[in-house]
C-alpha cells in the first residue's frame, strides 16, 4: 500500500486554508444582508423547486423554508433519520448533486449567498457553487430544466462548507438579473437552508395610473426599520404575499406597560408612488391584536428616514382595529387637496400587538384620482 508523505507546506495549506475575502462571519450575516436585501428564493414569496438530481433522505423543498432549521433527534422515516433540509444519497457518481429553483419575484440582483448546514454533521455538503440565469416568457421553466441548457452563469464560485453551521458570502460587482438559480452540492450530502440575498427588480405596468401594490416584497418593498421584533416574528413578514396559515409569519411586539406606548415599522416602497388605499390585516391575531393604528408617509429619496422625522405626513388617520380581520382604509386628503408621492410609509400601532400584513396600493404616475369618499 502506498502511503503519501505530507510536506509541511501541504499541511500548512490544509489546516490554515485562507478564508475567502467575501466570507461573512456567522454573527454578522443578518446585519450584513437583512436590512438591505430579501431572500429572493424564500418559499414565503412563492418560489418553487423545479428540478433536482436526488432527494433520497430529505426533500429539496426544505431549502427555502423561511424559518430556521430544527432538530428531531430519535425520529426516523422510511429512508433513515429525519432531517430538516435537503439530503441526497451517498456515493454520488457525478461531480455534484444539484437543485434548480425559480425565484419568488419577477427577477432580482444577487448580493449574497448563505448555506446553513445546521444539524448535518458527518453528512454535510463539502462545498457548493451557485449558478444563475435569466429566462422569461412561455416555456422558461422547461428551458432551464433541460440537461444541455447553456444559459447558466456563475453567481458564486466553489466555496467549502463546514458541518452544522451558517456560512455566507458576499456577491459583489454583478448587477445582472436572475430569474432562476442552480445550487450545486459537492459531492453529495445535506444542506439545511439556502438563502439567496438580493434586491428585487420589479416589473411595473406601463400605464402609470394603474393601481399596484407599492409595498409588496415581490415588487421591491422592504422593511428598513422597526421598533422591535421581540418574539422573533420579523417585521419584514408584513410585506409578504397571502395571509399566512396561522399566527406565525406576522409581526408581533411585546406587551407594553407604560402609558402612551406605540410600536412602529418603516417600509420602503418598491417605487415612489401615491397611496390610494391601505390594508392592515390582523389575521389569526385574536387576543393580541393592536387597539389602533395610523399610517404616515414621507419622500426620503434613497435615505432611510428616522421615526421622528418632521417630514412625516398623515396618510391614514388613527383608526381602531379588530381581531382576525382585513381592515381597508382610503388615504385621507392632504391639506392642499392632493396626495404627494412617497418613498416610505410608517405603520404605527397602539399600544402593541400583532399584525399579519401591511399593504399599500397606489399609482406610480404623476397624477392621482381626486375623488375620495
Amino acid at each position: 500500500m502506498d502511503v503519501q508523505a505530507l510536506s509541511p507546506e501541504i499541511i500548512q495549506d490544509t489546516v490554515f486554508a485562507p478564508t475567502p475575502s467575501d466570507s461573512v462571519p456567522t454573527d454578522l450575516i443578518d446585519s450584513t444582508f437583512k436590512s438591505t436585501c430579501i431572500d429572493l428564493i424564500s418559499s414565503a414569496l412563492s418560489s418553487s423547486v423545479l428540478a433536482f438530481s436526488d432527494e433520497w433522505f430529505a426533500p429539496a423543498s426544505n431549502l427555502t423554508t423561511p424559518s430556521p432549521p430544527i432538530r428531531r433527534p430519535g425520529v426516523f422515516v422510511p429512508t433513515g433519520a429525519w432531517y430538516d433540509g435537503w439530503e441526497t444519497r451517498r456515493h454520488n457518481p457525478a461531480p455534484y448533486d444539484w437543485v434548480i429553483i425559480k425565484l419568488g419575484v419577477a427577477s432580482g440582483r444577487v448580493k449574497g449567498v448563505e448555506i446553513d448546514t445546521a444539524f448535518f454533521d458527518g453528512n454535510h455538503a463539502e462545498g457548493v457553487e451557485v449558478h444563475g440565469c435569466f429566462e422569461v416568457g412561455d416555456g422558461a421553466d422547461e428551458k432551464v430544466m433541460e440537461k444541455g441548457y447553456k444559459g447558466w452563469r456563475e453567481v458564486l464560485g466553489y466555496r467549502g462548507c463546514g458541518p452544522s453551521q451558517r456560512q455566507a458570502w458576499k456577491v459583489e460587482g454583478d448587477e445582472r438579473e436572475v430569474t432562476h438559480v442552480r445550487l450545486c452540492m459537492f459531492p453529495d450530502g445535506g444542506i439545511a437552508r439556502f438563502r439567496l440575498y438580493g434586491v428585487v427588480v420589479p416589473v411595473f405596468p406601463a400605464e402609470t395610473d394603474h393601481e399596484v401594490e407599492l409595498s409588496a416584497a415581490t415588487m421591491g418593498g422592504m422593511v428598513v426599520a422597526a421598533s422591535e421584533e421581540h418574539f422573533g416574528s420579523r417585521a419584514s413578514n408584513l410585506l409578504l404575499p397571502g395571509r399566512g396559515v396561522d399566527m406565525g409569519g406576522g409581526w408581533e411586539t411585546r406587551r407594553s406597560r407604560e402609558k402612551g406606548h406605540k410600536d412602529w415599522v418603516i417600509a420602503r416602497l418598491g417605487t415612489k408612488g401615491r397611496v390610494e388605499r391601505v390594508v392592515v390585516d390582523t389575521a389569526f391575531y385574536r387576543g393580541n391584536y393592536p387597539k389602533a393604528m395610523r399610517v404616515d408617509g414621507i419622500d426620503a429619496g434613497d435615505e432611510t428616514p428616522k421615526v421622528d422625522d418632521e417630514r412625516w405626513a398623515e396618510v391614514v388617520r388613527q383608526h381602531e382595529l379588530g381581531p382576525d380581520k382585513e381592515h381597508e382604509f382610503v388615504a385621507s386628503c392632504l391639506p392642499n387637496g392632493d396626495r404627494a408621492p412617497y418613498t416610505h410609509l410608517k405603520l404605527t400601532i397602539m399600544p402593541d400587538g400583532g399584525v399579519k400584513r401591511f399593504r399599500a396600493f397606489g399609482t406610480t404616475g404623476t397624477a392621482a384620482s381626486q375623488s375620495l369618499p
